[in-house]
């Protein structure tokens, strides 16, 4: 039911519409905050007009008769600050509530008083004169609210090198200078909240002993003025509003005050105002904002409880006025669930994803559309943040490129090591980011093609075969393979992975992360067991110089142990079989200068393995936190993981530690002795096998176009709303160019790394500056640009002649950060949080939306089965039938378009999404009508109230 006030007129309230010229919907003054709120895509696709944000201020006439002073007690931009006079400062943001008795109030006095639209005042006493015009008033009482209204008021301005700072409050005579705005007021650190165009409004309420009659005026300015001291920030003002009367009881006139400023801060009643053209449409609006008024009973909740922002705000589509969907017509066009929760509806209209019918016409597409950004590719990265991004994923990269170097070295006896690793990624990264249709991507080993190349080399092995040359045509075959690929279109294919077979795919990849980083300490344990004094293995690792200047290592543990740490890759090198004359027996233990223990090494290295990990996500955290000021924040938030290894090698350095170190190859030349930088074509294989390598290829092109794609379509997810386009086609014939090349110099295949590419673009989300207080920096974003992974590859290519830096970063730490990387990724994406619902009992559970709308057993199928085939593919990874893992991959699709028949079309809306045919199908079914926004008061269009925010996110921030 409508809510009706004393005096209100039986009329629609969309007449608050009904002067708006026609034009005037389709085109705005300025820019800033529009009637949809900060979601701005909403209002792209309605052309609503844009209009600047407005900081409003509530002034209050206090001391009244002894000595009656103005003086701020309350301000608003989206959200209410209120003044807390004992403790001289501001309140935290939250959400205003008021008493409806005072908006009753409200409107019966702007309905008796006087209204001025489109005022022509210029400054300050101009205004004033305007607003004493009232017949009520004798000449000897506007002469005493002329001087009154012209008081410069108290504000309290708190600037970050000065306590809280109170103007100065006393009657005089107007004049330029003295209108002129403060020293203080252009040092007030709110000025840099607030983005270009901001305009003010001014409320003024209170008591005033020498009027009988409540006064309300309600001013529009025709040109935003600044007002000189009257508003804290020297903002040009639009709105002002005068509310006084004779004295009463309660706090009537302050009530109302913030009231009206409540009103202003509404951006639907804001944007009906400012083009009203008389009261009408000024009650009208009010009555407009009634009509939305959720009323909490009385003796149910505190008055006095200050309720936080929201994460997010609400999108305003569906309070837009009703005439102006009307004007738009067909061009509002109505979207499904799918869209406004993922924004995934792009299968269908995306071009990148169409088939041109041609032989590679997708990759000339891709060409084309990326050849008109490629000088702003380098030019956009004229920005600190990207050197931050710089830092990171370069440490992200050598890290990985070490561990996965030495595991390859360990698969394949050798063949290939940590310098093959580092020489590959850095010309194959450098190479990718130069041509590649989405240069945000990173190149690099991954657990699925490590897999297979372990594969292959058993495969060589068993059967006598010579590993690189077989290895070369396998490149080569997956280089044609490619091609046709790219020839053919299949990249369109990506449609039809959803956000089942991404999920499932970004977990496994998150897992294996997390499970190398585990790993790897554990063998470090294993080799240094933590023991007690006096056992059999106790014993003593020794550094000292040996002739040549190079610093040696002795251990004491047996011979087995000491032959599985030179085999680990963990920076033991120069291993002395015999102790140097400084390690000396001291009180039966082996203690001497430079000498340590076997168990403090590895307490050490755990201890720095977690530091680095809890210090990054502590870190990550503080991002979001109330700790510090907002730049100290986000600086420590983009610098989290340089911060925390920084942090681990200065404890390591001033503890003296004698952890494993980085190990980084010292000479340019192949692992594997005896061969040349070019592998030979046959070696000492029979010329046949050269055809025969098509069979393991085709299963390394699935591999590779599953692995390329999967992390193609999730960094290119609408909701990192990315300006630029994709560039699939060109992406894969990129990885097809680069794939003979590395077989030739046998160096491991590369392809595109998910939460290293997640995790450099996460470093470069671009976050609104100026945003109210109270209200989350919004996500702009991505910095899109070549030049940080180029500088990642280049340094990575210059790290091999850096050992003499690099060698004193311990490995427990780089590992400590691969957990980190790990964690962060599996935890981020939506599997994870249905994953610990099914520990969570019903009572306890988050208020999740899919959770409003499939029933909680669904949910738990859903997820079980998700589990099943991330287990699945583990399992098959793990043994010898990993051979067919590039296929099982490609059955995760098959999976899911097998879900759509046990689950309706509904329950994959809510959790995960319809593939390209069932979205045709949508509006035959019926599910499209029942979650449309076509103004309904459902309660599904809570839909609205999701953030455009990416579901598989990797906040390393």
């Amino acid at each position: 039911t409508e809510m009706k006030l004393p005096g209100q007129e039986e009329s629609d309230i969309s007449s608050a519409s009904e002067n708006v010229p026609t034009g005037e919907l389709d085109s705005g003054p300025g820019s800033g905050l529009s009637p949809d709120g900060p979601l701005d895509t909403d209002s792209r696709e309605l052309e609503v007009p844009k209009d600047p944000p407005l900081f409003i201020q509530l002034n209050e006439l206090l001391g009244w008769p002894h000595a009656p002073e103005w003086k701020e007690t309350g301000r608003w931009v989206l959200f209410e600050e209120k003044l807390e006079v004992g403790a001289g400062r501001w309140s935290t943001p939250h959400v205003p509530t008021m008493a409806l008795p005072s908006l009753q109030k409200l409107r019966s006095l702007l309905a008796k008083g006087l209204v001025l639209l489109d005022c022509p005042a210029l400054s300050l006493q101009e205004l004033t004169e305007q607003v004493t015009r009232v017949e009520s008033l004798s000449p000897e009482l506007r002469g005493k609210l002329k001087a009154l209204l012209l008081q410069r008021p108290q504000h309290l301005i708190q600037t970050p090198c000065t306590s809280p700072c109170w103007g100065s409050a006393h009657p005089r005579e107007a004049s330029q200078e003295e209108e002129a705005p403060l020293k203080e007021q252009h040092q007030n650190p709110l000025r840099q909240k607030f983005a270009a165009g901001a305009e003010a409004g001014a409320v003024l309420a209170g008591q005033l002993g020498f009027l009988e009659q409540p006064l309300g005026v309600f001013v529009r300015l025709r040109d935003p003025v600044v007002l000189g001291p009257l508003i804290e920030v020297p903002l040009p003002s639009r709105f002002f509003c005068l509310l006084l009367g004779p004295p009463t009881l309660g706090r009537g006139y302050h009530e109302m005050g913030r009231a009206v400023a409540i009103l202003l801060s509404d951006l639907q009643f804001q944007w009906r105002v400012r083009r009203a053209s008389s009261l009408h449409d000024l009650l009208a609006a009010l009555d407009a904002f009634l009509e939305e008024v959720t009323v909490l009973p009385p003796g149910r909740w505190d008055p006095t409880a200050r309720i936080p922002p929201p994460k997010c705000l609400p999108s305003e589509h569906k309070r837009l006025p009703s005439q102006l969907r009307v004007a738009k017509g067909p061009s509002v066009r109505r979207r499904t669930p799918a869209e406004d929760r993922h924004g995934r509806r792009q299968h269908a209209a995306n071009p990148e994803l169409r088939r041109t019918g041609r032989l590679f016409g997708g990759l000339v597409q891709d060409v084309r559309r990326k050849a008109s950004w490629y000088p702003s590719d380098f030019l956009d990265a004229l920005h600190p943040q990207c050197f931050s991004a710089v830092l990171y994923i370069y440490l992200a990269t050598i890290t990985n490129a070490i561990t996965f170097g030495g595991l390859l070295g360990e698969a394949t006896d050798g063949a290939q090591g940590v310098l093959e690793s580092f020489l590959g990624t850095a010309v194959t990264g450098a190479a990718f980011c130069l041509i590649a249709g989405q240069p945000l991507t990173i190149l690099s080993s991954t657990g699925p093609v490590l897999v297979f190349e372990r594969l292959l080399f058993s495969f060589s092995r068993d059967h006598s075969l010579d590993y690189l040359p077989f290895r070369l045509w396998v490149g080569i075959w997956v280089a044609i393979f490619c091609l046709v690929l790219v020839a053919t279109e299949a990249s369109v294919l990506v449609r039809y992975f959803t956000r089942f077979t991404e999920e499932g795919f970004c977990a496994l990849i998150s897992l294996i992360f997390i499970y190398d980083a585990v790993g790897k300490m554990l063998t470090l344990t294993h080799a240094y067991p933590i023991q007690r004094p006096g056992s059999p293995t106790y014993g003593c690792l020794c550094q000292y110089p040996d002739p040549g200047g190079n610093e040696s290592q002795w251990t004491s543990t047996n011979p087995k142990d000491r032959d599985d740490i030179l085999s680990m890759d963990l920076g033991l090198v120069n291993a002395s079989l015999l102790p140097p004359p400084e390690c000396a027996q001291r009180g039966g233990h082996p203690r001497g200068p430079g000498c340590h223990t076997v168990p403090d090494i590895a307490f050490f290295s755990i201890l720095l393995f977690l530091t680095s990990f809890l210090f990054a996500m502590a870190l990550k955290h503080v991002k979001t936190s109330r700790f510090f000021p907002s730049v100290v924040r986000k600086m420590l938030g983009d610098f989290s993981s340089v911060l925390a290894i920084l942090l681990g090698c200065g404890l390591d350095a001033f503890l003296g530690l004698a952890t494993p170190k980085l190990m980084v190859p010292r000479e340019f030349k192949p692992t594997l002795p005896g061969r040349g930088w070019l592998v030979s074509p046959f070696g000492a294989n029979p010329w046949w096998l050269s055809v025969a390598a098509a069979l393991p290829a085709l299963l390394l092109s699935i591999l590779i176009f599953m692995d390329q794609q999967i992390t193609g379509v999730i960094l290119n997810r609408a909701e990192y709303r990315l300006r630029k386009g994709a560039g699939f086609h060109l992406d894969l014939f990129c990885v097809a160019v680069l794939m003979p090349f590395t077989s030739a110099l046998g160096l491991p295949w590369y392809v595109s790394a998910t939460v290293i590419s997640l995790a450099h673009m996460d470093s470069l989300r671009r976050e609104s500056r100026a945003c109210a207080p109270g209200e989350a920096p919004s996500f702009l974003g991505i910095r899109e640009q070549r030049l940080t992974g180029l500088a990642v590859f280049i340094l990575t290519g210059i790290s091999i002649f850096l050992a003499p830096i690099l060698k004193f970063i311990p490995m427990p730490l780089l590992y400590g950060i691969f957990l980190y990387m790990g964690v962060t990724a599996i935890s981020s994406i939506q599997f994870t949080k249905r994953v610990q619902l099914l520990l969570i009992p019903a009572k306890h559970q988050p208020d999740l939306l899919f959770l409003r709308h499939v029933p909680l057993s669904r949910v738990h199928l859903f997820t079980a089965i998700q589990l099943a085939c991330l287990g699945l593919l583990w399992i098959i990874k793990s043994t010898p039938a990993a051979i067919i893992f590039p296929i099982m991959l490609l059955g995760l699709v098959g999976v899911r378009k097998a879900l759509e028949w046990v689950f309706s079309p509904q329950e994959l809306l809510w959790l995960d999404e319809l593939m390209p045919e069932k979205e045709r199908s949508i509006p035959e079914k019926g599910v499209e009508p029942e979650y449309s926004f076509s103004g309904s008061d459902s309660e599904d269009s809570e839909l609205m109230y999701q953030p455009k925010a990416p579901e598989i996110n990797i906040s390393v921030n």
